[in-house]
């Protein structure tokens, strides 16, 4: 299954506290650090930062995390 999405596409997640959705703000394709870890991206295989719809926090998944949302 292909999990391929753009900035700004709608999007939800399962987090600890339920699902969560927010608007995707940038890809990251190459290794990089954040939060004090290094997370691993590549062309294949990028991770997707997110912003939350509620709380504007940044989120950080890979696509198989994440469920794109229909237009409203």
């Amino acid at each position: 299954m292909e999990h391929s999405f753009k900035i700004g596409d709608h999007v939800k997640w399962n987090s600890e506290a339920g699902y969560v959705s927010g608007k995707i703000i940038k890809i990251h394709t190459t290794d990089f650090d954040y939060k004090g870890y290094t997370h691993h991206a590549s062309k294949e295989d990028p991770q997707y930062a997110i912003q939350s719809d509620k709380t504007d926090h940044i989120a950080v998944h890979k696509g198989k995390a994440l469920t794109k949302l229909s237009k409203s």
